[in-house]
């Protein structure tokens, strides 16, 4: 068995799509006999390394180690300027605990982050890492840079808009791979009875702080036949009071339900319910049009929902991405057409549930770290 560190800056529990990833991904690690200890800041003051109500919280039954050190830094703590105290914490962080854990751990030890500086000072000492790379910045572009040059170092681009970006400048070894993100079957069933005319999002309602456009949903279901209705899921308290007023003034109330966040293993009994799922995002970020490789996606193709996305290349990038409709960004009628066609999508097979399932991707990565 395998000793596997997972250090990441992230912190737990949240319900933010980064950490269900992370422990997704760790669950099934454990799976291919890893023996993992994930190493995280108790940065929030929900935060916790108690295992059991971690466990509880993300729905998973697996054995693991959590560490959780204290942050005394900044970040967190002061409600301003938190991109630069986002940074300087980040990498006092990471410079302080990656020290002392490479005292602590064997030179056989295996790392997985998430964290480009943890990534960046692993590399230095020559340690076996791996950085999961889900978008950029300019730093973290010259910390690969810098860490890969090292044979210890390896990279998982999360698509492969990714790679090729990186590849714009820098050049590559045999040390990464494209590795898309996955969904949990064990949560789904075939069985279950679709509202044939539902509508679902899941997932946080802004990006980075900035809307996601989910009133130019609520004007969609406007727009379309009276027996569609759309239910959203993962919205704050003052969100759900917003998007009911808008409803009420719309004159679509009773084709909206709205909710607030769920435990990860009720997402299933959301989706399963219904026929359709969006992808939406807006424009105005440059990981929403080229690099993200959403959750909900897979979730969606394991529920089995018609899937409609706005027309952007990172959803034009996923997986099968063939069996999506899609829609122009802020196009009423564009997204009403994509709707009347997307009716006539054959569901996936159940096959294809193997292939974007969280054991197939633990399996590559596992081959890909050994």
């Amino acid at each position: 068995m395998n000793n596997l560190t997972y250090i990441t800056y992230q912190t737990f529990p949240a319900f933010t799509a980064n950490s269900i990833q992370t422990m997704s991904n760790i669950k099934y690690l454990v799976k291919q006999d890893f023996n993992v200890t994930l190493f995280f800041p108790l940065r929030e003051k929900t935060s916790t390394d108690n295992l059991k109500k971690i466990k509880e919280f993300y729905s998973i039954r697996e054995d693991f180690k959590i560490i959780g050190s204290k942050h005394t830094l900044p970040f967190g703590k002061i409600d301003v300027f938190n991109r630069v105290l986002f940074l300087i914490s980040h990498l006092i962080w990471s410079y302080t605990n990656v020290n002392n854990l490479i005292r602590e751990k064997p030179s056989s030890e295996l790392f997985f982050t998430r964290s480009d500086w943890v990534f960046f000072f692993l590399s230095r000492k020559n340690r076996k890492v791996v950085f999961e790379c889900h978008q950029y910045t300019k730093i973290r572009k010259y910390l690969i840079n810098k860490a890969l040059k090292k044979e210890t170092s390896k990279i998982i681009f999360l698509n492969k808009n990714l790679k090729d970006d990186y590849e714009k400048k820098y050049n590559l070894k045999n040390n990464y791979i494209i590795l898309h993100n996955g969904v949990d079957v064990e949560n789904y069933s075939s069985d279950n009875n679709k509202n044939d005319h539902e509508i679902i999002f899941v997932g946080k309602l802004k990006r980075f702080g900035k809307t996601r456009n989910i009133d130019f949903l609520l004007q969609a279901i406007k727009s379309l036949d009276e027996k569609y209705s759309l239910k959203i899921v993962g919205a704050e308290k003052s969100e759900i009071i917003e998007l009911e007023k808008q409803a009420r003034r719309l004159g679509i109330e009773k084709r909206i339900k709205i909710y607030s966040r769920v435990d990860y293993s009720k997402v299933a009994k959301c989706l399963l319910s219904s026929s359709f799922g969006i992808l939406i995002n807006s424009s105005s970020n440059t990981h929403s049009t080229s690099y993200t490789s959403p959750l909900k996606y897979f979730e969606y193709l394991a529920a089995g929902l018609k899937i409609i996305a706005v027309d952007f290349p990172s959803h034009r990038n996923l997986p099968f991405s063939e069996n999506i409709e899609y829609y122009k960004e802020g196009n009423l009628e564009s997204f009403v057409s994509a709707i009347e066609r997307a009716r006539y999508i054959k569901n996936p097979d159940i096959d294809l549930l193997k292939k974007i399932s969280l054991e197939t991707r633990a399996k590559k990565i596992s081959e890909f770290i050994n």
